[in-house]
């Protein structure tokens, strides 16, 4: 008598699929060339994030006895520092700078440009893109030493040049309103990263769905709210995300202008950190400041990628 196998149990006598045959041959070359890629991350990046992490249990300096024979410290570190109303003030102002250059001036600025040019109505788009474009290609210090002369205290500086045209005195504007100064520089250099990506964005909307909502006798901000911006909802949380991140972590800019000053009234957790770390040498002290902006970081990525219900 004979019996027949069923399909699933044949194909396992016979071996493995040709797709997964097909598999293992191409895993020499998968790691052939992403190998570099996966070495260059383990090495500048999974590493000093690791050693990082023992530091930050340590009460390692850069000079002194702590500098040759660091002491395993356990959570002291964190302690300290979620006790210390400057780790806190710079965690605040850090918010407030995050809050206001990224999350609300970039985003809407961005917005506005993006929508702006996607009207055919509008003249001199090539100009109009290059003059947002300019601020993201010029570097960092350049762009530091440029606005340090616009915001300059001295009657020579460009905004108080054009102030004295309506009889206003000379203002230290870094010194006055030093916050407000960084996040107008802040949204200035990040506007054009939010424009190329909300641009990208509205141009894969169907204008079918505009043109009937329209149609139906929407308004302009009705299509927006209820057509465009659910259909753009993945984008726009991306863009919050990365733009979160990069300005939590904005160092150079600030202080190239301020230094953190005056009275600390600047100081980010970025420069909180590089003042621990590199001018008071404490270097367990710098490493638990750092973990503790990366956990608030992850937290965020987080709850960005819930909103925006896409998957990573």
């Amino acid at each position: 008598m004979t019996s027949t196998l069923p399909a699933s149990m044949s194909a396992a006598a016979s071996g493995p699929s040709p797709t997964r045959r097909r598999r293992a041959r191409n895993w020499p070359l998968i790691l052939l060339l992403l190998g570099p890629s996966f070495a260059l991350i383990f090495l500048f990046i999974l590493v000093p994030a690791g050693y990082s992490i023992y530091l930050a249990f340590t009460n390692t300096q850069l000079t002194g006895f702590a500098a040759r024979n660091p002491q395993f410290v356990g959570i002291d570190n964190f302690v300290y520092l979620l006790n210390n109303a400057d780790f806190l003030g710079s965690l605040g102002q850090t918010a407030t700078f995050t809050l206001w250059s990224a999350i609300i001036g970039q985003t809407v600025l961005g917005m506005v440009a993006a929508i702006l040019l996607s009207r055919p109505w509008l003249r001199g788009k090539g100009f109009f893109g290059a003059a947002v474009l300019m601020p993201m290609v010029v570097p960092e210090v350049v762009a530091s030493l440029a606005w340090a002369s616009v915001l300059s205290n001295s009657a020579e500086g460009t905004l108080n040049r054009l102030t004295g045209l309506f009889g206003s005195e000379p203002t230290s504007w870094l010194q006055v309103v030093p916050l407000t100064s960084i996040i107008i520089v802040n949204i200035w250099r990040g506007v054009a990263f939010a424009m190329i990506m909300f641009q990208a964005a509205l141009e894969d909307v169907p204008a079918e769905l505009i043109e009937a909502a329209r149609i139906d006798g929407a308004s302009a901000t009705q299509v927006f709210r209820h057509v465009t911006l659910p259909l753009i909802r993945g984008p726009v949380f991306l863009y919050l995300l990365l733009t979160t991140i990069s300005t939590i972590g904005v160092f150079g800019l600030v202080y190239f202008l301020t230094q953190g000053g005056p009275g600390g009234q600047t100081r980010l957790a970025a420069i909180y950190i590089y003042e621990r770390a590199l001018q008071f040498s404490q270097i367990g002290i710098g490493s638990a400041a750092s973990i503790i902006l990366l956990v608030i970081v992850l937290v965020l990525g987080v709850v960005y990628v819930r909103l925006a219900k896409v998957e990573v």
